[in-house]
C-alpha cells in the first residue's frame, strides 16, 4: 500500500528531512504511541527537529571553559553569558542565530514551533527556569547552534539541589545534537560521580563524543603527557566503547599561551577540531537518518518487551502481585525477548531505568503484539531507509565541504597565520628568492659526482642518491614527479635540488605537495608553466 502510494507521489523524497519526517509521522510513530515509547524513553520527534540547524552541546564540569569556548569559536559575547572560575553557567543556554540579539526564556521556547525545543516541557519549571535561548547575528550560528550547559558538580546535595533530572535533560539533547564535545581542565582532571553519571547517560551517543583537554598550555610538556594518559584512562573506565574517544588538547580562548611549548600541537589539534564541527552542516542530514534508524530499532525493542509483559498478565485476579513478580525479573522477559527475535543485547533498555518506569504504569493497559506496525517499521527500515541514503548522498555532494564560516573558523584560514604556513612545502611562500637556492650548492656537489651527461643525471644515477634518505619507494617516486618539472626522464641541477628539497620536507614530517607549487618551481623552468 505504502509503496503504491510512494511511487504516486514522488515529493516524499524531493529533500531527506521531509522524507524523514513523513517516515517518522506514518510509520514509526504509531508504533511509538501504541507502546507508550514517549513515556519510557523519548518525547514524540517535532518538525523542529527534522528542520533544524546542527547542534553542538559542550558538557563538563565547573570552570572548564565551556563558556569561554563559545565565545573562543564565535569572538563574541552573547547574551547572558557568565565567566569565571567558581560555578557560573548555572542554565542550559542555546546560543542561536537571530536577527535581533537578546534573550527568549525557556517557557517561551517550548512553546515556539520554530524550534526543536517544544517537548522539553516535559521536565517542569524547576527546568525551564534555568533554560534559555541566546539569540545574536553572528556568522558563525548562521551553520550551527550551540548548548552551553551548567558546570557539573560534585557531591550529592548540590545534585539534589538542582530540582530536575539532569542527566535525563542532557540525555534528550544528546539524542537531538550532531556533536558532544566533553570538556576537561588540565588542572583539575577528577571526574566526579555526577560526571561519571552524566557520560554513562550519554551511552549510545558515543560516535557523536569528542573530547576537549582544555588549559593545557598552563602545564610543561612532561607534564601534559602524564595528564592525557590519565584522562584516556579515566575515560576508559567510563566510556564502554572498543574505539578510542577522539581528545583534541589545545588551550581554547584568545589569551597568550602561559607555556609556548607546545604552541605546533595546539595549533593543530584547533584545526583539526575546526575541520570536525565545519564538517556538521554537510553530515547533517545523515546524522538524522542515523539516529531516526537508531530510535526505531529501540522502539521495536520496546514494543517487544511490553507486548511481552501484557502477555504474561491474568485476566482477572492477582494482577498486582504479578506486575510486581514481573518487574523484578524484568531481566528474564529481556532474555526470552532476545532469543524469541533474535535481538542483540546492546539494544536493550536501561533495566533500572525501565523497571522505575513500569512500576507506575498499568499493565493491563498495555497492548498486545500488532504484527502491522511492526510490520511498517521493518519496511521503513528495509526499503524505505535505503532510498533515503542515495538522496543523502546528493545532497552531500552538493554543498560545500565546509560551511561554517566566521569568528575563529575564519582567523587561520588565510595569510600567514594560516595552519601550516610558511613550513614544510610551503616554506618561501612569499619570498622573492627560490626557496631551494639556500642549500642548492651543498647539492650541485653531490650533482656533479654522479657523472651528470649534458649536464643531466638518469633516473637511475638520481635513484642511488635519493634511497640514501630510507624513504619507501612510493614517497620517492611522488618525489621524482614533482621534481622531473619538464617530464623528460632526466634531472638537472636545479631539479636534482628540488628533489633533495622535497626529500628534506618529507623527513622533517611534512607532507608533500599534490601539485608543485609556484614558489618551488625552479627559475628557469617558470615560464614553461
Amino acid at each position: 500500500m505504502f509503496r503504491d502510494g510512494r511511487k504516486k507521489n514522488p515529493e516524499l523524497f524531493q529533500t531527506v528531512s521531509e522524507g524523514l519526517r513523513k517516515l517518522y509521522r506514518t510509520k514509526l510513530f504509531p508504533l511509538e504511541d501504541a507502546y507508550r515509547f514517549h513515556d519510557f524513553h523519548s518525547p514524540a520527534l517535532e518538525d523542529a527537529d527534522f528542520d533544524n540547524k546542527p547542534m553542538v552541546l559542550l558538557v563538563g564540569q565547573y570552570s572548564t571553559g565551556k563558556t569561554t569556548f563559545i565565545r573562543h569559536l564565535m569572538e563574541q559575547d552573547f547574551p547572558g553569558m557568565r565567566i569565571g572560575p567558581e560555578p557560573t553557567t548555572d542554565s542550559f543556554i542555546a546560543v542561536m542565530y537571530g536577527e535581533q540579539e537578546g534573550l527568549v526564556p525557556g517557557n517561551a521556547l517550548v512553546v515556539d514551533p520554530k524550534k526543536p525545543f517544544r517537548k522539553l516541557n516535559a521536565f517542569g519549571n524547576a527546568f525551564l527556569n534555568r533554560f534559555v535561548c541566546a539569540q545574536m547575528p553572528n556568522p558563525v550560528l548562521e551553520s550551527i547552534s550551540i548548548i552551553d550547559t551548567p558546570g557539573i558538580l560534585s557531591g550529592e546535595k548540590q545534585r539534589i539541589s538542582r530540582g530536575y533530572d539532569f542527566a535525563a535533560v542532557l540525555e534528550w539533547f544528546a539524542e537531538r545534537v550532531d556533536r558532544i564535545i566533553l570538556l576537561f581542565d588540565a588542572h583539575k582532571l577528577d571526574i566526579s560521580d555526577e560526571f561519571s553519571e552524566v557520560i554513562r547517560a550519554l551511552k549510545n551517543h558515543e560516535d557523536k563524543m569528542r573530547v576537549v583537554l582544555n588549559k593545557a598550555d598552563q602545564i610543561g610538556t612532561q607534564q601534559l603527557m602524564r595528564v592525557y594518559g590519565a584522562l584516556m584512562w579515566s575515560l576508559g573506565k567510563i566510556v564502554n566503547t572498543p574505539e578510542v574517544i577522539r581528545v583534541y588538547i589545545g588551550s581554547f580562548w584568545s589569551q597568550p599561551l602561559l607555556v609556548p611549548d607546545n604552541r605546533k600541537l595546539f595549533e593543530a589539534e584547533e584545526q583539526d577540531l575546526f575541520r570536525d564541527i565545519q564538517s556538521l552542516p554537510r553530515n547533517a542530514a545523515l546524522r538524522k537518518l542515523n539516529d531516526l534508524i537508531k530510535r526505531a530499532r529501540l522502539a521495536k525493542v520496546h514494543a517487544y518487551i511490553i507486548s511481552a509483559l501484557k502477555r504474561e498478565m491474568p485476566n482477572m485476579f492477582g494482577k498486582e502481585n504479578k506486575k510486581k513478580e514481573l518487574i523484578a525479573n524484568l531481566g528474564e522477559i529481556y532474555l526470552k525477548v532476545e532469543k524469541e527475535y533474535q535481538i542483540s543485547p546492546g539494544d536493550f533498555p536501561n533495566i533500572i531505568k525501565m523497571q522505575e518506569i513500569l512500576s507506575i504504569h498499568d499493565f493491563s493497559k498495555f497492548q498486545s503484539m500488532k504484527p502491522k506496525l511492526m510490520d511498517a517499521v521493518e519496511d521503513m527500515l528495509a526499503n524505505d531507509i535505503a532510498k533515503l541514503m542515495t538522496l543523502v548522498r546528493q545532497e552531500e555532494s552538493a554543498m560545500p565541504s565546509q560551511l561554517v564560516e566566521g569568528g575563529a573558523f575564519d582567523g587561520t584560514s588565510n595569510g600567514p597565520f594560516g595552519h601550516g604556513y610558511g613550513e614544510g612545502a610551503s616554506e618561501g611562500i612569499d619570498e622573492l628568492e627560490w626557496v631551494v637556492a639556500r642549500d642548492k650548492p651543498t647539492y650541485d656537489e653531490i650533482f656533479y659526482t654522479l657523472s651528470p651527461v649534458n649536464g643531466k643525471v638518469s633516473g637511475a644515477m638520481a635513484k642511488k642518491e635519493m634511497v640514501k634518505s630510507k624513504l619507501p619507494n612510493t614517497v620517492l617516486g611522488k618525489i621524482w614527479k614533482l621534481a622531473d618539472v619538464d617530464r623528460d626522464g632526466f634531472l638537472d641541477n636545479e631539479e636534482f635540488a628540488l628533489a633533495n628539497h622535497l626529500i628534506k620536507v618529507k623527513l622533517e614530517g611534512h607532507e608533500l605537495p599534490v601539485d608543485l607549487p609556484y614558489h618551488l618551481i625552479p627559475p628557469s623552468k617558470r615560464h614553461q608553466e
